[in-house]
């Protein structure tokens, strides 16, 4: 079967909903933004994009129509360039990088970009009432909480399995501490394309409204300064519940996109692959646990591919609320070390259907750094679903540094079984991909006379 690699990622900064910069920005303009850089950065033409598939939640307004295709014209994408906007809940751009993977697997497409947005600033308070002022009885009738706001699923699910507020709270504050960590080493920077734009800024004593352009380069969600102290004194959302504005996910506005190709057509562009989608799993559970859902979609996931939970090295799991961020990944048996190492929606914010396809971007560039195999990324959806994702790091070699020095120094030599340097690493990818173990002989010998070129000691 056809293989689908993604070969890069870029988004937004995330900012804060209604009062930070992203607050006066269109939907086609933010989601546009991303798709842009992306393309740019697999270094594409934008008349060979196939399609581009936006998941969004709020899917009105100036995310109303067809999103997909307006942000792909925003983009500077030409009119040939088609589009389609999906709806998952907070899965839906994760659910768009796993369609587009499969329009490349099964339908022959070469090139589609994939990812997600949301326009919270713009949307929200406009939305939820619409939404909740239509419920259907014959839905109510089915499943009595198929409509029950998210704070309550969440003390709903702190109850039934006694995740108490102070624990919620050392998990928000770890959150904190790890994002900011990884804001000062620079770790997202890889990801993001600094965007300017106009703010909306309202004056609190007058209520005064006036206008400023702005450059985002960074996310606004971080509290660097949090201390368990400080969580412990807000008061909680719902009165008598654990659930407070500091153990919850921050309501933000931003897009994310990724450019998946055909593996063969990225092979033979000499592309740095990040890594290639592998297939994906969901779950349904019962709409007043929604945040739960994980437990049972990544058991699926994993047993399909013949995997355990320790053959994973990297696990992204959608901070919606603490407690069922704790709960999935307590009762799926993960290692916090390796389970949202950089924060998650609590700290970084969360855009609702940008949330998935950063996750995937974010995961297959720290899953690189750390030199892992797999990671896994899951999101939890409004209405009881859970979808999981999983991809293959394309790294094959410990060392890549020194083994671009070796496949350079092949081709400088004119060895006669490598004329190019992309021939040899692509014969190594491709050699690790089909079977790395019956394969390893070969690797190591190429390798090894790649080595001696450089006057390694092996």
């Amino acid at each position: 079967m056809r293989r689908a690699v993604i070969v890069s990622t870029a988004r937004t900064p995330i900012g804060k909903a209604f009062r930070g910069s992203l607050n006066c920005t269109k939907s086609p303009t933010l989601m546009g933004h991303a798709i842009r850089h992306a393309v740019r950065r697999a270094s594409a033409e934008g008349s060979e994009v196939d399609d581009v598939v936006v998941g969004t939640v709020l899917g009105a307004g100036t995310a109303g129509g067809n999103l997909a295709r307006f942000a792909a014209l925003a983009a500077g994408l030409p009119e040939t360039v088609s589009g389609q906007t999906l709806d998952r809940q907070c899965s839906s751009g994760l659910m768009a990088i796993a369609t587009a993977a499969k329009q490349i697997m099964v339908d022959g497409m070469q090139i589609v970009v994939a990812g997600g947005q949301e326009n919270i600033s713009a949307l929200q308070e406009r939305y939820m009432a619409w939404t909740a002022d239509e419920q259907d009885p014959a839905v109510v009738a089915s499943a009595a909480h198929a409509y029950m706001p998210m704070l309550q699923t969440a003390e709903f699910v702190s109850e039934k399995y006694g995740l108490s507020r102070i624990a919620q709270d050392e998990y928000a504050l770890e959150s904190q501490l790890r994002t900011a960590a990884a804001q000062r080493a620079g770790v997202f920077d890889d990801e993001i394309v600094p965007i300017r734009t106009t703010m909306k800024v309202v004056d609190n004593a007058t209520q005064t409204i006036s206008f400023k352009e702005v450059e985002l380069a960074r996310d606004e969600g971080n509290r660097p300064d949090t201390t368990l102290d400080n969580l412990q004194k807000l008061q909680p959302v719902l009165e008598g519940g654990r659930v407070t504005a500091g153990n919850a996910s921050q309501l933000s506005d931003g897009a994310s996109a990724c450019v998946l190709m055909d593996s063969q057509l990225a092979e033979r562009r000499g592309l740095d692959i990040l890594g290639t989608y592998l297939g994906m799993a969901v779950a349904g559970c019962a709409p007043e646990e929604m945040g739960i859902g994980p437990v049972y979609a990544i058991p699926k996931l994993l047993a399909h591919h013949g995997l355990r939970v320790q053959d994973v090295g990297l696990w992204e799991l959608n901070e919606a609320f603490a407690c069922q961020a704790l709960y999935c990944r307590d009762r799926l048996g993960i290692d916090p070390l390796s389970y949202n190492v950089h924060g998650g929606g609590i700290s970084v914010g969360h855009p609702y259907g940008m949330t998935g396809a950063r996750l995937v971007g974010h995961a297959l560039l720290e899953g690189r750094r750390r030199k892992v195999r797999y990671v896994v990324v899951s999101m939890t959806s409004g209405g009881g679903r859970a979808i999981e994702d999983a991809v293959v790091l394309a790294e094959c070699l410990a060392a890549p540094g020194k083994a671009a020095q070796a496949l350079e120094a092949y081709s400088s030599r004119r060895i006669p079984r490598v004329k190019r340097v992309w021939e040899a690493s692509f014969q190594i990818s491709r050699w690790e991909r089909e079977d790395p173990v019956g394969n390893a002989q070969r690797t190591a010998a190429l390798l090894l006379d790649c080595y001696k070129f450089l006057g390694e000691p092996i």
